[in-house]
């Protein structure tokens, strides 16, 4: 199983904005056949280290996870759609 995980910080968090891109990112779940497990969640600790939405995909393995990063759900339908609204992005895959 290889994990991918990604916390986002918005430019402007409000309830409108973080609900669009958890409804984006979620809209991935079942679009590609890479993506094994998906879970997105929106922060309610608001601490100085928090961010504000965090997904965590899920993939057979590494190939698979870089089959997903360049599908065109992915990129066109999700990236594309969610960038203008991001401040910051950090990742971790294992």
């Amino acid at each position: 199983m290889f994990t991918h995980i990604v916390l986002f910080k918005l430019k402007e968090a409000t309830t409108e904005n973080l609900k669009f891109v958890e409804k984006t990112l979620l809209s991935m779940n079942g679009m590609i056949k890479e993506l094994k497990q998906l879970e997105v969640g929106i922060d309610v600790i608001k601490s100085d280290r928090s961010y504000d939405v965090g997904i965590i995909t899920r993939f057979d393995n590494k190939e698979d996870y870089l089959s997903y990063d360049v599908n065109e759900f992915h990129v066109e339908k999700v990236k594309k759609v969610i960038g203008p609204y991001m401040e910051d992005s950090k990742t971790l895959d294992f």
